[in-house]
């Protein structure tokens, strides 16, 4: 009841909302000399924090319209090159120059914990210039229909190995946060039973590998609670008249309160600030915020059973590093890898996954030639600016792209190009 007592409280709100949009645009006129006064500021910016806080935002778009090669614009063009119902994979097609030399295909695995994959915008805009970039879209649990079946780790697991097939076996795989699970157990499986599609290298980017090194309050959260507390606390049904009617979830607005509350003090600030920014003219930093909680504020439901077998086996079981994870009532040997090169990033002020919790991937594989593996800890970044930010772009990305260019090089036999990754300061490598 609580998922249709949100619906009904966001219906009921809309024409206030429409009212204060109203009110607002007319307070703003330049036309009305109320306009002009700090009263009328204020009033327009009250009326913008009200309609922005009580708001549903739908998913943003990537935007990424073109990219720059060798220093000249060239246009990209979003084609969905694979399709499930809880997926989709979207390609950055680049109008390359004639003559251009084939860039590394990075398939580039999205977190499915609550946010869309915009989420990554800026890393796909770092890597566009470099590489061909695919990247999963996943689908809001609530816009798919019961009659389209469950989706749970398993089937996530699947979903990576059937991507990896449809791109070929000279593709990259990055994983930022949570999918460095299913991803590793993919390849995994892939191993085991001998796939010589398996990708190139698989990059892990602050993943929970290992929650039980340098557990954060996310990870001590889920050790506190039995699942059973989950399930009856945080699991709904999708309301009517949503395509997913009746469909189990863990809902997106819950995942944002749970976001918010942990940061709360933080996002009052933001807000009071941004109002003043609006009273005060100050419109850079006004879209700033704009810009930031369009995207924060936008979440999508997970299916119930993805979401507590995930709970269960990663944060509370720790199955995937003490060699007790179950893929389709097998179980995944991690030491099956010998193929595929690994490449493990970290940011050491990271507070979702701890440090240390993805390096532990270098570990759970130990048949990866020396050759083929290597791990990067960034210093001053927190999750977020393990894949975006200034950081990434100048630091951690280049490293990557090196990793990414001078593995395929080695199966090709072919000279290494980019930065190598001595050239890189600001960070630890091992």
């Amino acid at each position: 009841m609580f998922y249709q007592f949100y619906e009904f409280t966001h219906a009921a709100l809309a024409p206030w909302r429409a009212a204060a949009d109203s009110v607002r645009l007319a307070s703003k006129n330049p036309l009305n000399p109320y306009s002009h006064t700090p009263a009328g500021r204020a009033m327009a910016a009250g009326l913008e924090v009200f309609e922005r806080t009580t708001r549903r935002y739908g998913k943003p778009e990537f935007g990424l319209d073109t990219t720059e090669i060798a220093e000249r614009p060239v246009e990209v063009q979003e084609r969905i090159v694979w399709s499930k119902p809880f997926c989709n994979v979207v390609h950055f097609k680049r109008d390359l120059p004639s003559g251009h030399a084939p860039d590394p295909k990075i398939l580039l695995v999205a977190p499915m914990s609550g946010h869309y994959a915009t989420l990554l915008r800026g890393t796909v805009e770092r890597l566009l210039p470099e590489a061909e970039v695919y990247i999963t879209d996943w689908i809001d649990a609530r816009m798919v229909p019961l009659s389209e079946g469950r989706f749970d780790l398993d089937d996530y697991i699947d979903y990576i190995i059937e991507m990896l097939h449809d791109l070929g076996p000279d593709v990259h795989v990055m994983a930022v946060c949570q999918p460095s699970v299913p991803v590793l157990a993919a390849i995994a499986v892939m191993e085991q039973r001998g796939d010589r599609q398996v990708p190139l290298t698989m990059t892990l980017m602050g993943g929970p590998i290992d929650t039980r090194i340098n557990p954060t309050g996310v990870n001590e959260l889920a050790q506190t609670k039995p699942i059973e507390w989950f399930e009856n606390n945080v699991i709904m049904a999708v309301p009517w008249p949503l395509p997913g009617f009746g469909r189990p979830v863990y809902p997106g607005f819950l995942q944002l309160s749970g976001f918010m509350t942990m940061n709360l003090d933080r996002h009052m600030i933001a807000h009071k600030d941004f109002f003043l920014h609006l009273v005060d003219g100050d419109g850079d930093s006004a879209e700033k915020h704009r810009d930031f909680y369009d995207e924060y504020l936008a979440v999508m439901d997970m299916t119930a059973e993805f979401y507590l077998q995930t709970v269960q086996a990663v944060f509370i079981d720790h199955a995937l590093p003490k060699g007790e994870l179950m893929h389709r009532g097998q179980p995944v040997d991690t030491t099956a890898i010998r193929n595929v090169a690994l490449l493990t990033v970290e940011g050491e002020r990271d507070d979702i996954s701890g440090l240390g919790q993805t390096q532990a991937a270098q570990t759970i594989c130990p048949n990866i030639p020396q050759e083929m593996r290597a791990h990067y800890v960034q210093d001053t970044v927190g999750h977020y600016g393990v894949f975006n930010g200034s950081r990434f772009r100048k630091q951690i990305a280049p490293r990557i792209l090196d990793f990414v260019r001078t593995q395929a090089a080695a199966r090709t036999g072919s000279a290494s190009s980019g930065p190598k990754l001595a050239s890189v300061a600001g960070g630890k490598s091992a």
